[in-house]
């Protein structure tokens, strides 16, 4: 299935590509922000994605981590609460699974898995419930809150790519190839959209982030279905795009929306743009549509 063939005919191959392509810039310009202090000694950022501090100054944290240890009775040093406290701020304003999309290192891996899967028409595959992710969370600070350890950081895959990266091919390796090739046999889009806790965590922060995705021409969609075929969460599509006549915004408001921006680059109409959650009217037509039902009603038609 080629996917935005319509889209590139039409507007080139960057133009069906251009999110894809600043997403990749921003994924592989932090890893190697990271990568320049030990390979050139240039020391932009120290640490990891866990924690770091860029130029000296700018402490960054993960919170789902500092939320780990503080259950386990450890609460982080001045420098690392700051550094959460900055990052749950600017993820709330700029949707939680953003991160998923922009920042995680293993989002590359998993959007090659999809590509494969599609190239090669695999279809179904494994069930698995997307509220499995929000167990796992829950059981993750439970176990750090009875062992008094950081229960995901033995398992957290994007910790271990880091590693990878680092000190060269090991175990954490496996663990990557593992995720690779479970989305392309067992499931589409398995590990991020239905198992991740990382993602879990981050959609409850974005639950009202403002920056939104937006069907704001969805009147000239013409049901290529190519939006539903890239999206890692498709599922949040459907209200924004086919509400019209219930009376629902174009604005994708559903928190697992990962902001990634492919349903913009796919589509052949242009239906999608960024936007805010708080631009959501409802097009004049569907108003139009539903002051007239009840006159309609009324006069027995």
């Amino acid at each position: 299935m080629n996917v935005g063939a319509e889209k590139m005919a039409e507007q080139g191959w960057l133009a069906a590509h251009k999110w894809l392509l600043a997403r990749r810039a921003v994924q592989f310009g932090i890893l190697a922000t990271f990568l320049l202090g030990p390979l050139a000694g240039l020391w932009i950022v120290k640490g990891n994605l866990t924690y770091s501090l860029t130029l000296g100054v700018l402490p960054l944290t993960d919170p789902y981590v500092a939320l780990q240890s503080m259950l386990t009775g450890h609460l982080p040093e001045t420098m690392g609460l700051v550094g959460a406290a900055i990052v749950l701020v600017f993820y709330f304003l700029v949707g939680g699974r953003s991160f998923c999309a922009w920042v995680c290192p293993i989002n590359p891996v998993t959007d090659s898995a999809g590509w494969i899967r599609r190239r090669l028409n695999i279809k179904g595959g494994a069930q698995f419930s997307r509220a499995t992710r929000y167990w796992i969370m829950a059981t993750t600070l439970l176990v750090s809150a009875l062992t008094g350890s950081v229960a995901w950081e033995w398992i957290n895959p994007i910790s271990m790519l880091h590693r990878g990266l680092f000190f060269g091919i090991g175990a954490a390796w496996m663990i990557v190839l593992a995720i690779f090739l479970f989305d392309i046999f067992v499931a589409k889009n398995a590990w991020c959209g239905r198992l991740c806790p990382v993602g879990a965590f981050y959609s409850l922060l974005g639950r009202w982030s403002p920056v939104r995705i937006s069907a704001t021409k969805r009147v000239a969609c013409n049901d290529c279905m190519d939006c539903f075929e890239v999206c890692p969460e498709p599922q949040v599509i459907r209200p924004a795009l086919k509400g019209l006549d219930k009376g629902v915004g174009p604005v994708i408001l559903d928190a697992n929306c990962t902001n990634c921006g492919r349903c913009i680059d796919v589509c052949s109409k242009d239906v999608f743009n960024y936007g805010l959650r708080f631009n959501n009217p409802l097009e004049s037509g569907a108003q139009n549509a539903k002051q007239a039902t009840p006159q309609s009603a009324a006069n027995g038609h």
